[in-house]
């Protein structure tokens, strides 16, 4: 089982030869908060409203392929891959990612210095729409059913802390 706690650095691992990174395998990258905040702006300007929906499903599948490989790869519990997927994307640097909520039915994420909220500067709207995403892959997993995810309080619209609600669809 992954050690409680753990930074990841410790396992991320550079394969020159490949230009690869990974972190147990599994392949990541490294990218600038405002690349992809100026993808979104460019992918409103085109989409509208249809952006949410574009950027949130990245995250989710991204969310879901990751919760699924570290719940098996390290024995997870249901909660024990909650914490992980919040420190890990703490970790990645996307904010602070805080569990404020874990039923059957329903989790809830605080996440504090967003870093799309951050680059993205004031909206009406909230914005983060990828972590959104990632978070509603972690509640398929965890709440074995399918989800209804929202934003429900964004630092780009002036709120204090991004907030996710993730539900289980009856």
């Amino acid at each position: 089982m992954m050690e409680k706690g753990k930074n990841i650095s410790e396992d991320l691992r550079f394969d020159p030869e490949k230009g690869e990174l990974s972190f147990n395998d599994i392949r990541y990258m490294l990218i600038r908060p405002e690349t992809i905040v100026q993808f979104q702006k460019e992918v409103e300007k085109a989409m509208g409203e249809r952006t949410s929906f574009a950027m949130s499903s990245g995250g989710y599948e991204g969310g879901s392929l990751s919760t699924s490989a570290y719940k098996e790869k390290f024995s997870l519990s249901d909660e024990e891959v909650v914490d992980f997927m919040c420190s890990m994307g703490s970790q990645l640097g996307w904010g602070r990612f805080q569990l404020v909520e874990l039923t059957e039915d329903s989790l809830v994420v605080d996440v504090h210095n967003s870093a799309f909220a951050e680059k993205y500067g004031p909206s009406e709207n909230a914005i983060c729409h990828m972590i959104e995403g990632v978070l509603a892959g972690l509640g398929k997993t965890v709440l074995k059913s399918d989800v209804r995810s929202i934003e429900e309080m964004c630092v780009a619209k002036g709120d204090e802390v991004c907030r996710f609600v993730i539900k289980r669809m009856k």
